[in-house]
């Protein structure tokens, strides 16, 4: 949600195939989990009846923040920069590793929201940079 007087500073979306993720896993196993994804993201996603549209979820969500910062992942953002757990409510949201809290500060944005769906087919997560004005 926009804060009130909120900007938008940056926007991104990424749509991905769960049987990519599935079968990148299936052939790496922990070594691709454990370079992509936190120990959070692991235990959540290993806990789910069907995690590989957990994983692809939270894959898609590293890409669409990537692309709100304009960064892509590689030297300026990695993957583990970006991690996705829960808040109260159960919704998903964001945190930051130094790089990423970097970008952040000088994209000039104060928040990162996330929102993420999938099938059993596919997974879709859509990111926005937004600057909290003060009133």
């Amino acid at each position: 949600m926009l804060p009130p007087g909120g900007i938008l500073v940056g926007l991104g979306a990424d749509l991905i195939d769960v049987e990519r993720v599935r079968g990148v896993i299936e052939r790496q196993g922990e070594r691709f989990i454990a370079r992509v994804f936190s120990d959070e993201e692991r235990a959540y996603c290993g806990s789910m009846k069907h995690p590989f549209k957990h994983y692809a979820a939270r894959f898609a969500a590293k890409e669409a923040v990537s692309k709100c910062f304009g960064t892509g992942i590689g030297g300026e953002l990695g993957w583990r920069s970006v991690s996705v757990y829960h808040g109260e409510r159960h919704q998903p949201l964001v945190r930051l590793d130094e790089k990423g809290a970097e970008l952040l500060r000088r994209a000039g944005a104060t928040h990162v929201h996330v929102t993420l769906s999938h099938t059993e087919t596919m997974a879709l997560a859509v990111a926005v940079l937004v600057r909290a004005e003060s009133s």
